[in-house]
Order: structure tokens, then sequence, then C-alpha cells
């Protein structure tokens, strides 16, 4: 594995890192407002994120190279409603499509053909993030009252994975 290739990938693990620990600070913002909806959710958005970055570290490893932990960013942790929260997990969500994308065109472009298969698989599974998250966004914005922002949160577990 040319060393590009390499950092590029361990570079995305290190993201996966930030967008877990980033949707953990949303999990805990969320539990301190009674949203337990959207904690329980976001939540489950933070321990797949570590997942990912496992199979990125794993596929290093399986290629005899040791994944290099860097520092990570803080998380975003002042949000000023819970539309706002939404939004924030879609920019999550969309620069991690980027970022795969780059380290894709990365490894196109440096014929390492041992990274594609896993890379297009995290390509499809930017796919169904981007979606749960513009649909986290229409719901939240058309729950317009207490009532209906209330509802939604007993439900949104259920709304954003009944896809599953």
């Amino acid at each position: 594995m040319k060393d590009p290739i390499f950092q590029s990938l361990n570079d995305q693990a290190n993201h996966e890192l930030f967008a877990a620990h980033s949707y953990l600070a949303m999990a805990l913002w969320c539990k301190d407002r009674d949203f337990n909806g959207y904690a329980d959710f976001f939540w489950q958005q933070s321990a797949e994120e570590k997942e990912h970055a496992d199979k990125f570290q794993k596929h290093l490893l399986d290629r005899s190279k040791l994944p290099l932990p860097g520092p990570l960013e803080a998380p975003r942790t002042e949000f000023t409603t819970l539309i706002d929260v939404a939004r924030h997990a879609l920019v999550l969500e969309e620069t991690n499509s980027c970022k795969i994308q780059a380290c894709y065109a990365l490894s196109v472009a440096e014929q390492d053909y041992a990274s594609l298969p896993l890379l297009l698989w995290f390509i499809n599974e930017q796919v169904e993030e981007e979606d749960w998250a513009h649909t986290m966004i229409t719901l939240t914005a058309r729950a317009e009252c207490a009532g209906a922002i209330y509802n939604l949160d007993r439900h949104i577990v259920k709304e954003l994975t009944s896809g599953d």
C-alpha cells in the first residue's frame, strides 16, 4: 500500500471517530432537553460511526499497516433548536460522503484496487446515511407544535430505521 493511500484511509478512520464523538455530543444535547428518542437515535449513530472506524482500521491492519489514531477535533456541543441538531447531522454525513469519495478517487488514481470494495461499501452506506438525515430534517421541520415534536420524538428511531 502506497503512503498516500495509507494516509487517506487512516485519516478517514479518524474522521469516523470524530463523527462518533459528534453524534455522542448530539445525543447528550438531546437527552439534556428530554428529546429521548432523538438521543437514542444519535447514540446508535455514534456506535455505528465507531464500527465504521473499526472497518477502516481492520483494513489497514489486514494490509500490514498500523492505524495511527490521531487527535480529534472537539465536536459541536451548542445548538439552538432540534432542527439545528438535525441540520448538523446532515452536514456531518455530507462531509463524510465527500471524504470517502476522495479516498475512492485516490485509490483509483493510485491503482490501489484492494481498497475499492471497502470504499464502495462506504459510498453505498453514505447514500442511506444522507437519506435519513434529509428525512430527519423534513420530519422535524414539519413538527410545528410541542405535541407534534413530542410524538415525533417518541417515534423518530422507528421513522428513520424502518427501511432497514
